[in-house]
């Protein structure tokens, strides 16, 4: 059991993330969008990182818990809805009217998903999904057109329809039952570790360098991966044989199972290198002791070469 000190310790990052999400609020309210922004992406990283602090530490708790759910209703539904409101100049009644959606969705996608923590009849492979786009994700999303517009300036993406159509969009997406790839499952194998540290280093870089365009491509990606994640789990959930193995022998059992599909061989590899061998090795002359027999062609007109032997390959029965 973790002593009282470690077991703050989580509690306090999720605080951290809290107030981060506030800020952001108070950043769109002087003007500084690119702030805001950064506030938000704070209060995601923050986010992501309590929870599995507590795992480590043997810190989880239930206020934790629970703690975790109200601040990510305030970080990432209340806060960016206001930073949308206060964003358009005119947002007017359906402006806020669709803020309220996306508040609402957020709260409902949160509480879904604390019921989905206690549902024992899961089928194992739920682990690795969540049922529509999680919270910080969603949060972050429906700030795309600030970000685009701070980028870029303002275009077809910072009009006020378009805004509030996202937003609902983007609301629609946190309630829904589409899966999406959960990034607690993933784990990356020995040799791609060093590869995986220069990726960190490269995107470390681009942030600092390119911080708003670094964002636009890791939500655009995010968007991208949902087709993918889709179809990832409804494979997993016609193929009960690969529920309890890891993600490289699921992969063999999608080749073998296309093959068969196809009616294709698995190659015999060791074969085909080996006739590669005979056919360019030089044929040995026969010498006086061995016999070769004559074979005779079906016109007559004298013996037949045999051409498989001239490339070393034995002939078919």
């Amino acid at each position: 059991m973790a002593s009282p000190g470690v077991r703050l310790l989580p509690n306090a990052i999720t605080v951290l993330a809290l107030c981060a999400g506030l800020s952001s609020v108070q950043f769109a309210l002087v003007g500084d969008y690119v702030l805001a922004i950064g506030a938000i992406g704070v209060a995601a990283v923050l986010d992501s990182l309590d929870g599995r602090i507590a795992r480590l530490l043997d810190a989880t708790s239930k206020m934790g818990a629970e703690l975790d759910s109200l601040a990510d209703a305030i970080s990432f539904g209340v806060a960016p809805a206001l930073v949308l409101y206060i964003w358009l100049p005119d947002a007017g009644r359906l402006g806020w009217v669709a803020a309220l959606i996306f508040a609402v969705c957020i709260v409902l996608r949160l509480a879904r998903f604390n019921t989905l923590l206690d549902d024992t009849e899961q089928p194992p492979y739920a682990g690795e999904f969540f049922v529509g786009v999680p919270a910080p994700a969603g949060g972050l999303l429906v700030l795309l057109p600030v970000i685009l517009t701070a980028e870029f300036g303002e275009s077809w993406w910072s009009t006020e329809v378009t805004v509030w159509i996202w937003t609902v969009a983007v609301a629609g997406l946190l309630i829904s039952r589409i899966p999406t790839l959960s990034l607690k499952k993933l784990r990356a194998p020995a040799k791609a570790v060093a590869p995986l540290l220069v990726g960190v280093g490269l995107v470390a870089a681009a942030i600092i360098q390119y911080p708003l365009i670094a964002l636009v491509c890791a939500l655009l990606l995010y968007l991208i991966h949902i087709p993918y994640a889709v179809r990832r789990y409804y494979w997993l959930a016609n193929h009960p044989e690969a529920w309890d193995v890891p993600p490289r022998e699921r992969r063999a059992i999608r080749r073998a199972r296309s093959q068969r599909r196809l009616g294709l061989r698995r190659p015999q590899f060791r074969r085909v290198a080996g006739a590669a061998r005979r056919a360019v090795r030089r044929p040995r002359t026969p010498t006086s002791t061995q016999h070769v027999p004559r074979v005779y062609s079906p016109d007559g007109r004298g013996p037949r070469r045999r051409n498989w032997r001239r490339i070393g390959l034995r002939r078919g029965d």
